[in-house]
């Protein structure tokens, strides 16, 4: 699965605009944010869609298809929670 170029971020945009608007993160590069210093979330894109990967908790990313409105609000549930933490 490779990083989401800029066609998929394109895509991505009202989402990322909502990320933006979330305090304690720093887009490093498009699409890419950081959490004090270490990568939080990123996005991917393969033949079965978009997906972000997300640190909650520990070293490990977690998974989200950010495909539909529906997947990217979880998602986004998901980024607050994260910050919350």
């Amino acid at each position: 699965m490779k990083h989401a170029g800029a066609a998929a971020l394109d895509r991505l945009e009202p989402l990322l605009a909502q990320i933006r608007a979330l305090p304690g993160l720093k887009e490093k590069s498009r699409g890419v944010f950081y959490r004090g210093g270490k990568a939080f979330l990123h996005f991917h894109e393969d033949r079965a869609g978009l997906f972000a990967d997300l640190r909650l908790a520990g070293p490990e990313f977690e998974r989200f298809r950010v495909e539909t409105e529906s997947e990217q609000s979880v998602f986004l549930s998901g980024v607050v929670f994260g910050l919350a933490r």
